[in-house]
């Protein structure tokens, strides 16, 4: 149950990105409310998780692993940021580092 507060979480972080990118420097009142709820609500589960006993290291990783990767592929899918080899494999070693991370946190690597 706590991992997954961090995995909404991260999935929270791409929304307050995408919201942040969209509010235009905070001009529009829409996607700037958007922001602060998603931005809250992130740092919330966070927060939660972290109160909980789980790693820092793990869930602050997890978190913006998620985040990072999450956003980049909704970038270049929806935004039209460039797309190619090199991103898409510095996406997946973000979430390749993440997961080693991890594994290697509870000693089974």
């Amino acid at each position: 149950m706590v991992w997954l507060a961090v995995v909404v979480a991260g999935l929270l972080e791409v929304g307050f990105a995408v919201c942040l990118k969209a509010s235009d420097n905070f001009t529009r009142p829409l996607p700037s409310l958007g922001f602060v709820v998603f931005a809250a609500a992130s740092f919330g589960l966070l927060s939660w998780a972290l109160a909980r006993g789980i790693p820092i290291g793990s869930a602050y990783a997890a978190w913006t692993g998620i985040g990072a990767a999450g956003t980049a592929l909704l970038g270049m899918a929806v935004f039209g940021d460039p797309a190619s080899l090199a991103r898409v494999a510095a996406i997946a070693l973000i979430v390749g580092g993440v997961v080693l991370l991890n594994v290697s946190a509870t000693g089974s690597a």
